[in-house]
């Protein structure tokens, strides 16, 4: 029997078990944060607050992201993560959990994950040299996620019930969902 070559990605681009590692997890991030606004904006339903309004805005850049990586695991043959049916409702779940807590708990949900992902990208963005499309990519969504980090704290975050252990719980999923999405 003759093993089978996988195809390559695209001309011209040769992936790394690295980059796929990378593109993997971050297509899963990605969808997850939709997924996070999705489960807010079911709570908040028409809510015209400038809370909401600006979780619509936020979950737009997200489809965005997402939109992105999808192009990237198409173009580049990445197989997605394994995961994708547990974080539909993990992060889902916890969108609307933390709006059911009202629009501090939401804002401090933003905050965590996108403290946690600055972080990740920030990782990425070292080892990317040899990569400049996908290095470009996630140094635009790194500035986007700082923003809506900065907003959420700015939106008053940090006076949600609970803030302090809302947030290291929410930190601690997320680290642990990069783990499992990098490898499954």
């Amino acid at each position: 029997m003759t093993a089978r070559r996988k195809r390559p990605a695209m001309p011209g681009i040769q992936n790394t078990a690295d980059t796929e590692s990378m593109i993997r997890v971050d297509h899963a991030g990605e969808y997850g944060a939709v997924r996070i606004y999705e489960g807010q904006l079911a709570v908040f339903g028409d809510s015209t607050s400038e809370t909401a309004e600006a979780i619509r805005k936020m979950a737009g850049q997200e489809q965005e992201h997402l939109a992105a990586f999808d192009k990237l695991i198409n173009e580049r043959r990445v197989r997605p993560t394994a995961l994708e049916p547990v974080w539909r409702v993990a992060g889902f779940a916890l969108g609307a959990a933390t709006a059911l807590m009202g629009e501090k708990a939401a804002m401090a949900c933003t905050a965590a994950v996108e403290e946690v992902i600055d972080e990740h990208y920030a990782r990425q963005i070292e080892r990317l040299d040899g990569d400049p499309a996908l290095k470009d990519a996630v140094e635009k969504f790194r500035a986007d996620e700082i923003a809506h980090k900065n907003e959420a704290l700015e939106r008053g975050a940090e006076e949600a019930p609970g803030y302090k252990l809302l947030s290291e719980s929410i930190k601690a999923g997320c680290r642990l969902a990069i783990k499992l999405s990098e490898r499954l």
